[in-house]
């Protein structure tokens, strides 16, 4: 009992960091002017007058990621999931604090007054660089994180966690087409690791 305590204490920080990022868009985007779900990423939240908060959001969220990749290692112990899953995390946590240093690009109507069309500018491509090497960190650390989840006896976990990022590529490569479905994708990678965290975290295990 003690043991799973512990484990569950060090999980804690990555289990929340994906439900309190999407509240706290979520929250944002319903009463930020401007702001259109269906034409608008989150990220864009930074801008404008009270910016601020998605950006205190992007720094918050990234420390819980590095804090939670730490009690991943802990909690996993050996083996390749051991070693790489941790750093892929700790990787997806970095992107969040890059894309709070270098904002994303006004455009698409917000913040209120900006011209529809988006010019990409140096942060701009910094931030979206930053993005992209952070979920292909998060859906490899998934993919990795599919064997310690079998060998706790949760094979329906581990298959999800093998195609969940499958979907999670498949949104980033349909926002050209809708923003939607980029926030669909990102937003279940981002669940689905909080997800798989609590689920070692409650299945303990030395594998």
């Amino acid at each position: 009992m003690i043991r799973r305590q512990r484990v569950t204490v060090q999980a804690t920080p990555t289990v929340v960091a994906g439900p309190l990022f999407l509240a706290a868009g979520l929250a944002q985007g319903l009463t930020r002017d401007g702001f259109d779900f269906t034409r608008n990423a989150i990220s864009q939240l930074a801008l404008g007058g009270a910016g601020w908060v998605q950006t205190l959001s992007f720094v918050f969220t990234g420390a819980l990621l590095v804090a939670g990749a730490a009690g991943l290692r802990r909690t996993l112990h050996r083996g390749p999931a051991g070693r790489r899953a941790p750093a892929l995390v700790g990787v997806f946590g970095l992107s969040f604090w890059a894309a709070a240093a270098f904002p994303a690009d006004a455009g698409a109507g917000f913040p209120a007054g900006s011209p529809d069309a988006t010019v990409m500018s140096g942060h701009g491509a910094v931030h979206m660089a930053a993005g992209m090497i952070g979920y292909l960190a998060l859906c490899a650390a998934l993919v990795l994180l599919a064997r310690p989840l079998a060998a706790r006896g949760l094979r329906g976990w581990a298959v999800a966690s093998r195609v969940v990022p499958v979907a999670v590529l498949a949104g980033f490569m349909g926002s050209a087409a809708s923003v939607l479905a980029f926030t669909a994708g990102a937003g279940l990678g981002l669940l689905w690791l909080s997800a798989v965290m609590a689920r070692l975290a409650d299945a303990p295990g030395d594998h």
